[in-house]
């Protein structure tokens, strides 16, 4: 599972897709409704929350508009729209441009013309959810070696 804190407008076809699934996935996990992925670190920022659902929501839906603007059509019935805005969760500098890295690599197997456009960006920005601060890679990031 890999909800990425990087806005969705640097992720590919096939990037787009995953982290729509997935997140769909994390918030049946967060509702209580499926037995597995429960302790997935990457819901920790999101069970953190008062509200986790609400939160997801608030992810997905940032994932959906960037569908939307593709001409992509997910299905908006599947998040609940919020009744009021959301405080961002906080996203490390160091984490923010971990995950760039490791779509890069994504990207230059996968996504030749996405990655040359992409590997320019110097400072890439987040979700809309998040607000990012300086800071080292988070806790809860599994590294590959």
């Amino acid at each position: 599972m890999r909800l990425w804190s990087l806005s969705p407008e640097y992720l590919d076809r096939s990037g787009l897709l995953a982290v729509w699934r997935e997140g769909l996935l994390a918030k049946k996990v967060l509702a209580g409704k499926t037995k597995g992925y429960r302790n997935h670190p990457q819901l920790l920022r999101f069970k953190e929350q008062e509200k986790p659902l609400d939160y997801i929501n608030a992810y997905l839906e940032g994932i959906y508009r960037e569908a939307l603007g593709r001409g992509y059509n997910f299905d908006q019935s599947k998040i609940n729209p919020l009744k009021k805005k959301l405080k961002n969760i906080k996203v490390s500098s160091g984490q923010l441009e971990y995950e760039f890295q490791h779509l890069l690599v994504k990207l230059a197997k996968r996504d030749k013309k996405r990655f040359e456009e992409l590997r320019k960006i110097v400072k890439p920005v987040s979700h809309i959810l998040f607000k990012v601060e300086a800071g080292k890679i988070a806790d809860w990031e599994i590294r590959k070696k």
